[in-house]
């Protein structure tokens, strides 16, 4: 996974109630960026999470930079109880390719937190073209005699 600091929407963002991403990236206009290869957003969970019931990872577009009122693109709901925000874990959500009819400039994140609100928890966010899908490891295929 390769990791760009312009298509960063947050990095080590305290999320202790519901939160939009600290960055938006502006497409310039309604645009297409759905052509080619998936893009994916990662979602890094970079200080455990206390106290919350569960949190909401979302994709959003919006007209307004400081996405005020926006379109969930893709979302995904990771329970406090499925260790799912410990420091280190990751949530990948594909950025939909339909993206352009929608007609909106802004594309960026958000976190929902349900139940008592977080006492403590960070997520770093970025787009990415490809994403690692854990540790494999295989055989080397060969001996020493």
């Amino acid at each position: 996974m390769i990791i760009d600091d312009l298509l960063r929407l947050s990095e080590d963002q305290a999320v202790t109630d519901t939160a939009v991403s600290t960055n938006t990236i502006d497409l310039s206009q309604a645009r297409d960026i759905g052509e080619g290869k998936p893009l994916y957003m990662v979602f890094t969970v970079t200080e455990t999470f206390k106290t919350l019931t569960s949190l909401d990872f979302s994709i959003l577009v919006d007209n307004d930079a400081a996405l005020g009122s926006p379109t969930v693109l893709a979302s995904k709901n990771v329970t406090l109880a499925s260790g799912g925000l410990a420091a280190g874990q990751q949530h990948i959500l594909q950025i939909p390719p339909q993206i352009a009819s929608l007609g909106l400039q802004y594309l960026g994140a958000s976190y929902t937190v349900t139940g008592t609100t977080a006492t403590k928890g960070k997520v770093t966010t970025d787009i990415v073209e490809t994403i690692q899908d854990g540790k494999k490891f295989y055989a080397s295929g060969w001996s020493v005699a």
